[in-house]
Formats: structure tokens, C-alpha cells, sequence
């Protein structure tokens, strides 16, 4: 099985937590001085990640972050039972202004 590269430093993996976990995590990067912050998600959670970064944007820090960039594709991952299967796939980069 291969092992999954490493997640730079700036990059929140949104899943199966409460949105506020990660809107949490979000601030707690940029409040550390990060310049953009990349909430990733795929299949189910992409909702959630784009409930992350409108919430941040638009209630947390309104005026102090911004969309930089959205980008969207496609994986293919193997399913427990050895299946495989296309999963949509979401990164969101938010950046201080």
C-alpha cells in the first residue's frame, strides 16, 4: 500500500468533525501568521469545507481574508472491499489581505 504524502504545514483536512473544528484550526493558522491556509476535502465533505471557508471569510474575519483560489478534480481510491472508485475532490485557498 502506498503511504500518502505528507501535508504541508498550511493546509486543513476537512472530514467527518463539526465545521467549527475546523473553522478552529483555520483561525488558529492564520492568527500564527500564515498568508494562505488551504482547506481540502473530498466526496461528502466538500460542503463542509466550503461552509469553513464562508464562515471564516464572512464571519470571523470579514475584510482580513479572502478566496485566493478554488480548485477542483478528481481521485480514485480503493474501497475497503478492494473496489475502486471516483471521488470528487475540492482545495480552497484562503489568504490574508
Amino acid at each position: 500500500m502506498a503511504q500518502a504524502a505528507p501535508q504541508p504545514s498550511n493546509t486543513v483536512l476537512v472530514g467527518k468533525k463539526n465545521v467549527m473544528n475546523y473553522v478552529l484550526a483555520v483561525l488558529t493558522l492564520v492568527h500564527q501568521g500564515v498568508n494562505e491556509v488551504i482547506v481540502k476535502a473530498r466526496g461528502r465533505a466538500i460542503s463542509k469545507a466550503v461552509d469553513v471557508a464562508e464562515i471564516v471569510k464572512s464571519r470571523f474575519l470579514p475584510g482580513k481574508v479572502a478566496v485566493k483560489d478554488i480548485k477542483i478534480g478528481s481521485q480514485t481510491v480503493t474501497n475497503p472491499d478492494g473496489r475502486q472508485a471516483r471521488v470528487s475532490t475540492i482545495e480552497i485557498v484562503l489568504a490574508a489581505q
